[in-house]
């Protein structure tokens, strides 16, 4: 039988998983690879409709490009041993955060006491000063406020709650 012009049949396959779902299970391997890797921890996953994955990766004392390199190939390999995408039809980025990007979690917290913050809080308004303590609900930090001979250095206690987003200034 003779087909017309642009009607062959394609093979495709399809696996139904949304976004969420693949984070979850993604999140697992993760989570799986660094139980020994204690010094390490996760910071988010991100997944583009190009299935494009993305994971930022932090460590207690900052994270190498060659231990990006080695989890990406662990991870890589654990996810094409899962088969959630046919014919390996996805990407993989591990990476650090970058010093740009806010924090996200008490152990980024923590790694980053003693240094300069802006936080961003719930309200739209802002304050900088330095870290100088984390707690399970709230950080504290040291912001000097007056100029001149009449500056004084106060601490702020700030609930996790009131904070929208808190990011490291890099000073030069």
């Amino acid at each position: 039988m003779k087909r017309k012009k642009g009607t062959a049949t394609v093979p495709f396959c399809f696996i139904d998983m949304s976004t969420e779902t693949q984070i979850q299970q993604i999140e697992q391997l993760v989570n799986e690879m660094l139980q020994t890797e204690t010094e390490y921890f996760c910071i988010s996953i991100r997944i583009k409709p190009t299935n494009n994955i993305k994971i930022y990766l932090d460590g207690d004392n900052g994270l190498a490009i060659d231990k990006c390199v080695q989890f990406n190939r662990k991870l890589y390999k654990m996810i094409e041993e899962k088969g959630w995408y046919p014919e390996g039809e996805f990407s993989l980025e591990v990476s650090s955060p970058g010093v740009d990007e806010p924090l996200k979690n008490e152990r980024q917290y923590k790694k980053n006491i003693g240094r300069s913050v802006e936080i961003v809080f719930q309200d739209g308004s802002k304050k900088e000063g330095k870290l100088t303590a984390v707690a399970e609900s709230d950080i504290i930090i040291e912001h000097i406020s007056g100029k001149g001979k009449k500056a004084v250095t106060q601490q702020l206690v700030i609930p996790f709650s009131n904070i929208k987003t808190t990011t490291v200034q890099v000073k030069f």
